[in-house]
């Protein structure tokens, strides 16, 4: 897995503070994305042990709130292989400090209906995270007054709760 940036401190994209990994590969291709060089599997570094070192110390102080995936797209397959073992040393290492992933492929579609049972990773992955921002970018329902989100048509989901209820519940707030 590639990575295309590595905000250590970050206040655009989730509540508070944060640290944020963009990786690389997206086949969504939005028109309009705010991040087409990320589309590309090959572009940026290599996602090394150092990097996870680093965001793993990057998540230490207090005031960082959590740690938020971006893309590219973190649920193409190939990233979720990559994004798994950091998802569990950060929930193992930061119990009390959250998770957000960006995603363009739709929560109870794609994750829970297609890959969650394709792929044990999908599963896992889906587990440690505890908000979901999901639809692909659509321009013509951009919306410069949501919050975290850029087009209308995407929803933020609260996942432990949509996961125990069976149904896709919206995080209040967002």
């Amino acid at each position: 897995m590639n990575y295309c940036e590595l905000k250590l401190n970050d206040v655009a994209n989730g509540p508070g503070v944060r640290v944020s990994l963009f990786v690389s590969g997206c086949t969504h291709r939005c028109k309009g994305c705010f991040n087409e060089i990320s589309w590309d599997f090959n572009a940026g570094e290599p996602f090394t042990d150092e990097t996870k070192e680093t965001i793993l110390e990057a998540l230490a102080p207090a005031y960082i709130t959590g740690l938020t995936l971006l893309g590219g797209e973190p649920y193409e397959h190939v990233n979720q292989q990559g994004l798994l073992p950091l998802l569990k040393e950060v929930k193992e290492k930061y119990p009390k400090k959250n998770i957000w992933c960006f995603t363009g492929y739709l929560f109870d579609k794609d994750i829970l209906g297609d890959m969650y049972d394709k792929y044990p990773e999908t599963k896992e992955m889906t587990e440690l995270i505890d908000v979901i921002v999901d639809g692909e970018f659509i321009g013509e329902k951009k919306n410069l007054m949501l919050k975290f989100k850029g087009s209308e048509n995407q929803r933020t989901i609260d996942v432990p709760a949509s996961l125990k209820a069976g149904e896709v519940i919206i995080k209040e707030g967002y």
